[in-house]
């Protein structure tokens, strides 16, 4: 079964929080969707996996409508990516089940219950998941490698994009494991003195500080920024800075609200509300933090939409993880209803981007096919959603790229790993495995 298959190549999704991919594959569907919109500033990873890979995609999807028995299958792809359409609907062919949706460039396009909306017609239920509804989601790159697994090969690399204050912006496969720093010589270096670089996204990934990181499977790009950009300097900064600020200055406008993409589909996150809940220790903070449960961290409240630079996406965060503690969460419902004002109230990712100070760092990353064995590579046991993997061999083993180096817990969520270089372990802690060449 390809459900097998996949589970034994590690697969996790590409994009996102890396959900398993074999649970996925394993479950009955009428509706598959690719997810090719990518709308993280800068990043173009997945437009040149389609452009380049279009007929893996286009194979690891036909596995898996086989196997959830889904009817149709729809690739989400932003209209001004004409080169990548191209490939995908030649690689389509006559395949009457596959067929392509073209799509805004808005913000946040590419996250699951917008892009479900916008394919579909339908809404997911609020703290719902597309399958509620009959969909199952995976990025185009976790199709391109359920197409490998298939033929029996793991997930060993990661395709990626290294951006922004770097000579050669381009996209490249990367062992998993690899870091920063093997990447950025890569793409020819930085071109700044002072950096700090975002992981995965300046809206939503990770801010690091030094190119010490790891790639692991959900690594979707790096973006190299100059430390004095103003994304860099409001990021880097303590959490009570973020409520402080709001705390003292959020005059409950609306705009956050109002611009969020969830709230515009008819879902009640108003991260407005959640500001109250700064101005409260005791009394009423909890009724002013369930408005944000329904939070996707996207991001633009804070980045776009607030007038002051405040910001409610942390405040929503900081809700989530305060009512987490106490086993307060969102309940299932189906009753959502698109708003009026949607479609104009999306945001353009060009207006987006020139609000962020984001368009001089703008540049195509054309895939580059290059041959690297990375001298070291500490691969994590926990990447994407579930339980860490359990280690299967020990310190002063040699393995071969492919190898399995760690399995999923017995009966639990997670995800197997394997070497992604030749090479001798040399390290195995709670968290990772060394491997070095």
């Amino acid at each position: 079964m390809i459900s097998e298959k996949i589970k034994n190549a590690g697969v996790i999704g590409a994009g996102g929080a890396g959900f398993p991919t074999h649970i996925k594959a394993a479950s009955k569907a009428k509706i598959l969707i690719a997810n090719g919109a990518e709308c993280e500033p800068l990043i173009h990873k997945d437009y040149e996996l389609m452009l380049n890979f279009a007929e893996r995609v286009i194979d690891g999807m036909n596995l898996m409508l086989e196997s959830t028995g889904a009817e149709v299958g729809i690739i989400g792809i932003k209209e001004k990516n004409e080169l990548a359409i191209e490939a995908i609907k030649r690689s389509i062919k006559n395949n009457k089940k596959i067929q392509v949706k073209l799509l805004g460039d808005f913000y946040p396009t590419g996250d699951e219950f917008v892009l479900v909306y916008e394919c579909t017609g339908k809404l997911i239920p609020s703290a719902g998941i597309p399958l509620d509804i009959g969909v199952v989601v995976n990025n185009v790159e976790t199709f391109y490698n359920i197409s490998l697994a298939n033929e029996n090969i793991a997930v060993t690399e990661k395709f990626l994009c290294v951006t922004g204050a770097v000579n050669n912006p381009t996209s490249f496969f990367a062992p998993v494991g690899t870091q920063f720093d093997e990447l950025v010589k890569i793409a020819g270096g930085i071109t700044v003195d002072n950096y700090a670089l975002y992981v995965g996204g300046v809206m939503m990934g990770e801010l690091n500080l030094d190119l010490s990181g790891k790639v692991t499977k959900t690594t979707s790009g790096i973006i190299v920024l100059p430390k004095h950009h103003k994304l860099i300097t409001r990021k880097n900064q303590p959490e009570n800075n973020f409520h402080r600020i709001g705390k003292s200055a959020c005059d409950q406008c609306s705009f956050c609200t109002e611009l969020c993409p969830r709230y515009i589909l008819g879902y009640n996150i108003q991260p407005h509300k959640v500001m109250r809940s700064l101005e409260f220790t005791k009394s009423g903070e909890d009724l002013w933090n369930e408005f944000g449960l329904l939070c996707c961290s996207c991001g633009l409240c804070t980045l776009y939409s607030c007038p002051e630079n405040l910001y409610p996406k942390e405040a929503c965060d900081r809700a989530k993880a305060s009512l987490r503690v106490k086993n307060i969460y969102p309940t299932k419902n189906f009753d959502v209803k698109v708003h009026p004002m949607y479609k104009h109230r999306r945001t353009p990712l060009k207006r987006l981007m020139k609000k962020l100070d984001l368009l001089t760092f703008e540049a195509k990353t054309p895939y580059k096919e290059i041959k690297f064995n990375p001298k070291k590579v500490s691969i994590k046991l926990r990447q994407g959603v579930g339980l860490p993997s359990v280690p299967c061999v020990k310190v002063g083993d040699r393995v071969k790229k492919g190898d399995f180096i760690a399995r999923i817990q017995e009966n639990k969520l997670g995800a197997n790993h394997h070497s992604s270089i030749d090479g001798k372990i040399v390290e195995i802690s709670d968290s990772e495995i060394v491997i070095e060449a």
